[in-house]
């Protein structure tokens, strides 16, 4: 009985275990290092909610993301807000495009995305 029972709660947790979770991340690093003109984010918020660590989990959709780039030479970045349209199991990578070192003002540019290992979009679908 105590077999069956160890065999029965061994069996639901590794059931629990196998159940896909489908997410998606934003991360403010840059994925290639060569271009100059870009720099690093600090991803700020998902959806009007406050993000404290880097990368920021995310469900698959239409995402508002809020932003600072990087200083000017002068006090912090200015901040910014974009639409992304996030798929399911990818990492995206955003960096500040700037003219020059100098500058304050920015775009923000997916430098790039990529599929997350052990994640399928038939996963997220179910």
């Amino acid at each position: 009985m105590k077999t069956l029972l160890t065999f029965s709660l061994t069996a639901a947790l590794l059931a629990g275990c196998a159940t896909p979770y489908a997410y998606s991340q934003i991360n403010g690093q840059r994925y290639y290092r060569a271009p100059i003109d870009t720099y690093p984010l600090l991803v700020l918020g998902v959806d009007g909610k406050d993000t404290p660590h880097s990368p920021v989990l995310v469900d698959p959709g239409l995402r508002s993301v809020r932003v600072q780039g990087p200083s000017g030479g002068a006090g912090y970045g200015q901040t910014r807000t974009i639409s992304l349209e996030v798929k399911p199991c990818t990492r995206y990578y955003l960096v500040a495009v700037k003219g020059n070192r100098l500058a304050s003002d920015f775009e923000v540019r997916v430098d790039h995305e990529e599929t997350i290992g052990g994640c399928t979009v038939k996963a997220a679908r179910a």
